[in-house]
């Protein structure tokens, strides 16, 4: 069956996620890689990554899914917070919204990913300033997230998609 991976990646974690299924599909069923491209739409079955914006897939990611019609589409994205999968599949579930009704979800796959330093900069000035009351939490989230995705998440993601083949 002929298959796309379509990403969306701000900071790379997605783009990491992408290169680890790209191993474990057959190569020559492969019509395209890369951003939402209208190329993506000749295949079957969609691989589809996103980083997580405001609990959900980012609007370029969420645009590409309205038009996925009939296809079949794995999810798998990377979102900054959380080492929860109940999060996680909260935020899953919310990009599925934005399928075309005729579309399958086939499998899906979430994991932690690193955040800019920019962010962490952010929280400790907040913190400093008294102006957000669990910054020191979030900021121990942030340097969680320093390792990730890591070798697990991605053999964890590689099963998944083995899975849903």
């Amino acid at each position: 069956m002929r298959y796309a991976i379509v990403y969306s990646s701000r900071t790379g974690n997605t783009k990491q996620l992408a290169e680890a299924i790209q191993q474990v599909l057959p190569q020559e069923d492969c019509v395209y890689i890369g951003a939402p491209s209208d190329e993506a739409l000749q295949a079957e079955r969609l691989y589809v990554g996103f980083w997580t914006d405001k609990g959900s897939s980012s609007e370029e990611i969420s645009a590409f899914l309205n038009q996925a019609g009939e296809r079949q589409i794995f999810l798998f994205g990377t979102a900054g917070f959380g080492e929860s999968q109940q999060y996680f599949d909260t935020v899953l579930k919310k990009a599925a919204t934005n399928f075309d009704p005729q579309a399958t979800l086939i499998g899906s796959f979430m994991c932690q990913g690193k955040m800019p330093m920019s962010v962490r900069n952010r929280y400790e000035q907040l913190q400093q300033e008294g102006k957000m009351p669990n910054a020191q939490a979030m900021i121990e989230n942030f340097d969680k997230a320093l390792v990730h995705p890591n070798a697990a998440d991605l053999a964890a993601l590689q099963d998944a998609v083995r899975a849903a083949q």
